[in-house]
């Protein structure tokens, strides 16, 4: 068997013959307790979570970011510590454990894994950290999932007096599933809270044959005005380049106009504000 891709019990695999103790020690390092992983192996959210899930047993769910994790949630730091919910609360460090009280269907398997389910997820997680941060996660979770709000909601109403209930709801409000990176909910939030209308996310627009020719981050249909972030490869990938050049005249040609967001352009929120504002006005909103 090989060792290194995903967290293994160390102790085991040497019982077992497939590896020698002297080689444990050498190539593998371990996250927790007797679970490793190749030293040369990229260590994220997931594989913390897996290592966490072996060093309890299994007999645990994991919860909060850990779950997110498993679930499919990317963009997730991977040195925060993992999050399990079971009874006994002693852990070694770089785990958290939570001794939620959870309902059956509040849980459900991935990866072979006990997990929370999405919604229960998005519950932990929209009311147990600030406002802004449990938004970029929530996004992304409902991104991987396909999560709901009412969904989430559900679950708050049957806990009316959990702590943080109310900043979680005020956060299930901005939640979109759109958002394809932490610095597309940043920027659409910037524009929300400036007092804009709040913008839809990935707008497809197709042609006569039905097929999407261009995927818009974010905008407003009525008035043909678009919001876009570029990432670093939009700027250094030479077909990437060529392609927001083409994608850009298809655009015009089709009377849309684009705001172009850079990460620098992001740290100054107010000049993308006054932007997109000048170009909605002018494309008549009434605002």
């Amino acid at each position: 068997m090989r060792h290194g891709d995903r967290p293994f019990l160390g102790q085991q695999a040497v019982q077992r013959g497939e590896l020698t103790a002297r080689r444990l020690q050498k190539d593998y390092a371990a996250l927790y307790r007797n679970t490793y992983v190749s030293k040369h192996a990229v260590v994220d959210a997931a594989t913390r979570a897996r290592s966490a899930w072996l060093w309890a047993g299994g007999q645990c769910v994991l919860a909060g970011l850990s779950a997110a994790a498993v679930l499919g949630t990317k963009w997730i730091d991977p040195d925060l510590p993992a999050e399990i919910c079971r009874d006994d609360r002693h852990s070694p460090s770089g785990i958290v454990v939570h001794t939620y009280q959870l309902l059956p269907d509040e849980v459900c398997t991935a990866d072979r894994m006990r997990v929370t389910t999405p919604a229960r997820t998005a519950f932990d997680i929209g009311r147990t950290m600030s406002e802004d941060v449990a938004l970029l996660h929530l996004d992304a979770l409902a991104r991987a999932t396909r999560l709901k709000a009412c969904d989430v909601v559900a679950i708050a109403e049957s806990r009316p007096g959990t702590r943080g209930i109310r900043q979680l709801r005020k956060t299930l409000q901005h939640m979109d599933e759109g958002a394809e990176s932490p610095q597309e909910t940043r920027l659409r939030m910037t524009l929300v809270r400036a007092g804009l209308p709040r913008p839809e996310t990935q707008i497809a627009l197709k042609d006569r044959n039905g097929r999407v020719r261009v995927r818009l981050d974010m905008g407003w249909r009525e008035w043909k005005v678009a919001v876009e972030y570029d990432g670093a490869q939009h700027w250094v990938d030479k077909k990437q380049r060529a392609w927001d050049i083409e994608r850009m005249a298809m655009l015009e040609a089709s009377g849309w106009v684009v705001v172009r967001v850079s990460a620098g352009m992001l740290g100054r929120p107010g000049v993308v504000v006054r932007r997109v504002l000048e170009k909605l006005r002018a494309a008549g909103c009434p605002i």
